[in-house]
């Protein structure tokens, strides 16, 4: 009876241990649902080695950093739309003076937390935590809806006054 036992222990312990190695694979690489092995389309091959024209000008190894083989997408991206991909973390030149414009007052560094526990404030205070919670019911909109902006009004006002509204759609033939 104390062998049976054991060896049906070995045995389930046995079926966890395989079980936890099944989802060891990287799903990316590998289409396991299909069981035809790597996605070739994961793979990005790297660029093409080059020589550079002297030698004594390599840059030290950096182990763990970037290769001058690797791919980069992004800034691939960029030089192929005619940028400049160091300049992609600063504020290009021709947008100075709307950044100064809009920081003129200050720039505050943690806005979006800031922001967040005020919307979180207003939602309370406009009966949204406690039937959020009881008939998980989302109440965003109606908490701002004294704010939102009707697209349609908005839209006839702007006609009605004259001005060219060329990236809102045509006018309806009831309309004119």
């Amino acid at each position: 009876m104390q062998a049976a036992k054991g060896r049906a222990v070995i045995a389930v312990a046995a079926m966890v241990t395989l079980a936890a190695c099944a989802g060891d694979r990287d799903p990316q690489l590998m289409n396991l649902r299909s069981g035809q092995g790597p996605d070739e389309f994961a793979i990005v091959p790297p660029k093409p080695l080059e020589l550079p024209e002297n030698l004594a000008e390599l840059p030290e190894p950096a182990p763990g950093g970037f290769n001058r083989t690797d791919q980069n997408p992004e800034a691939d991206a960029v030089i192929a739309l005619g940028g400049n991909p160091g300049a992609a973390g600063g504020i290009p030149s021709g947008d100075s003076a709307l950044y100064s414009h809009a920081a003129r007052f200050g720039v505050e560094g943690g806005i979006r937390a800031t922001l967040a526990s005020e919307d979180l404030d207003w939602r309370r205070d406009n009966n949204g935590r406690i039937l959020e919670r009881l008939f998980n019911v989302n109440v965003y909109y109606k908490a701002y809806r004294k704010q939102r902006l009707d697209q349609q009004a908005e839209l006839a006002r702007w006609r009605a006054a004259g001005v060219r509204t060329s990236s809102a759609p045509p006018r309806k033939p009831d309309e004119e």
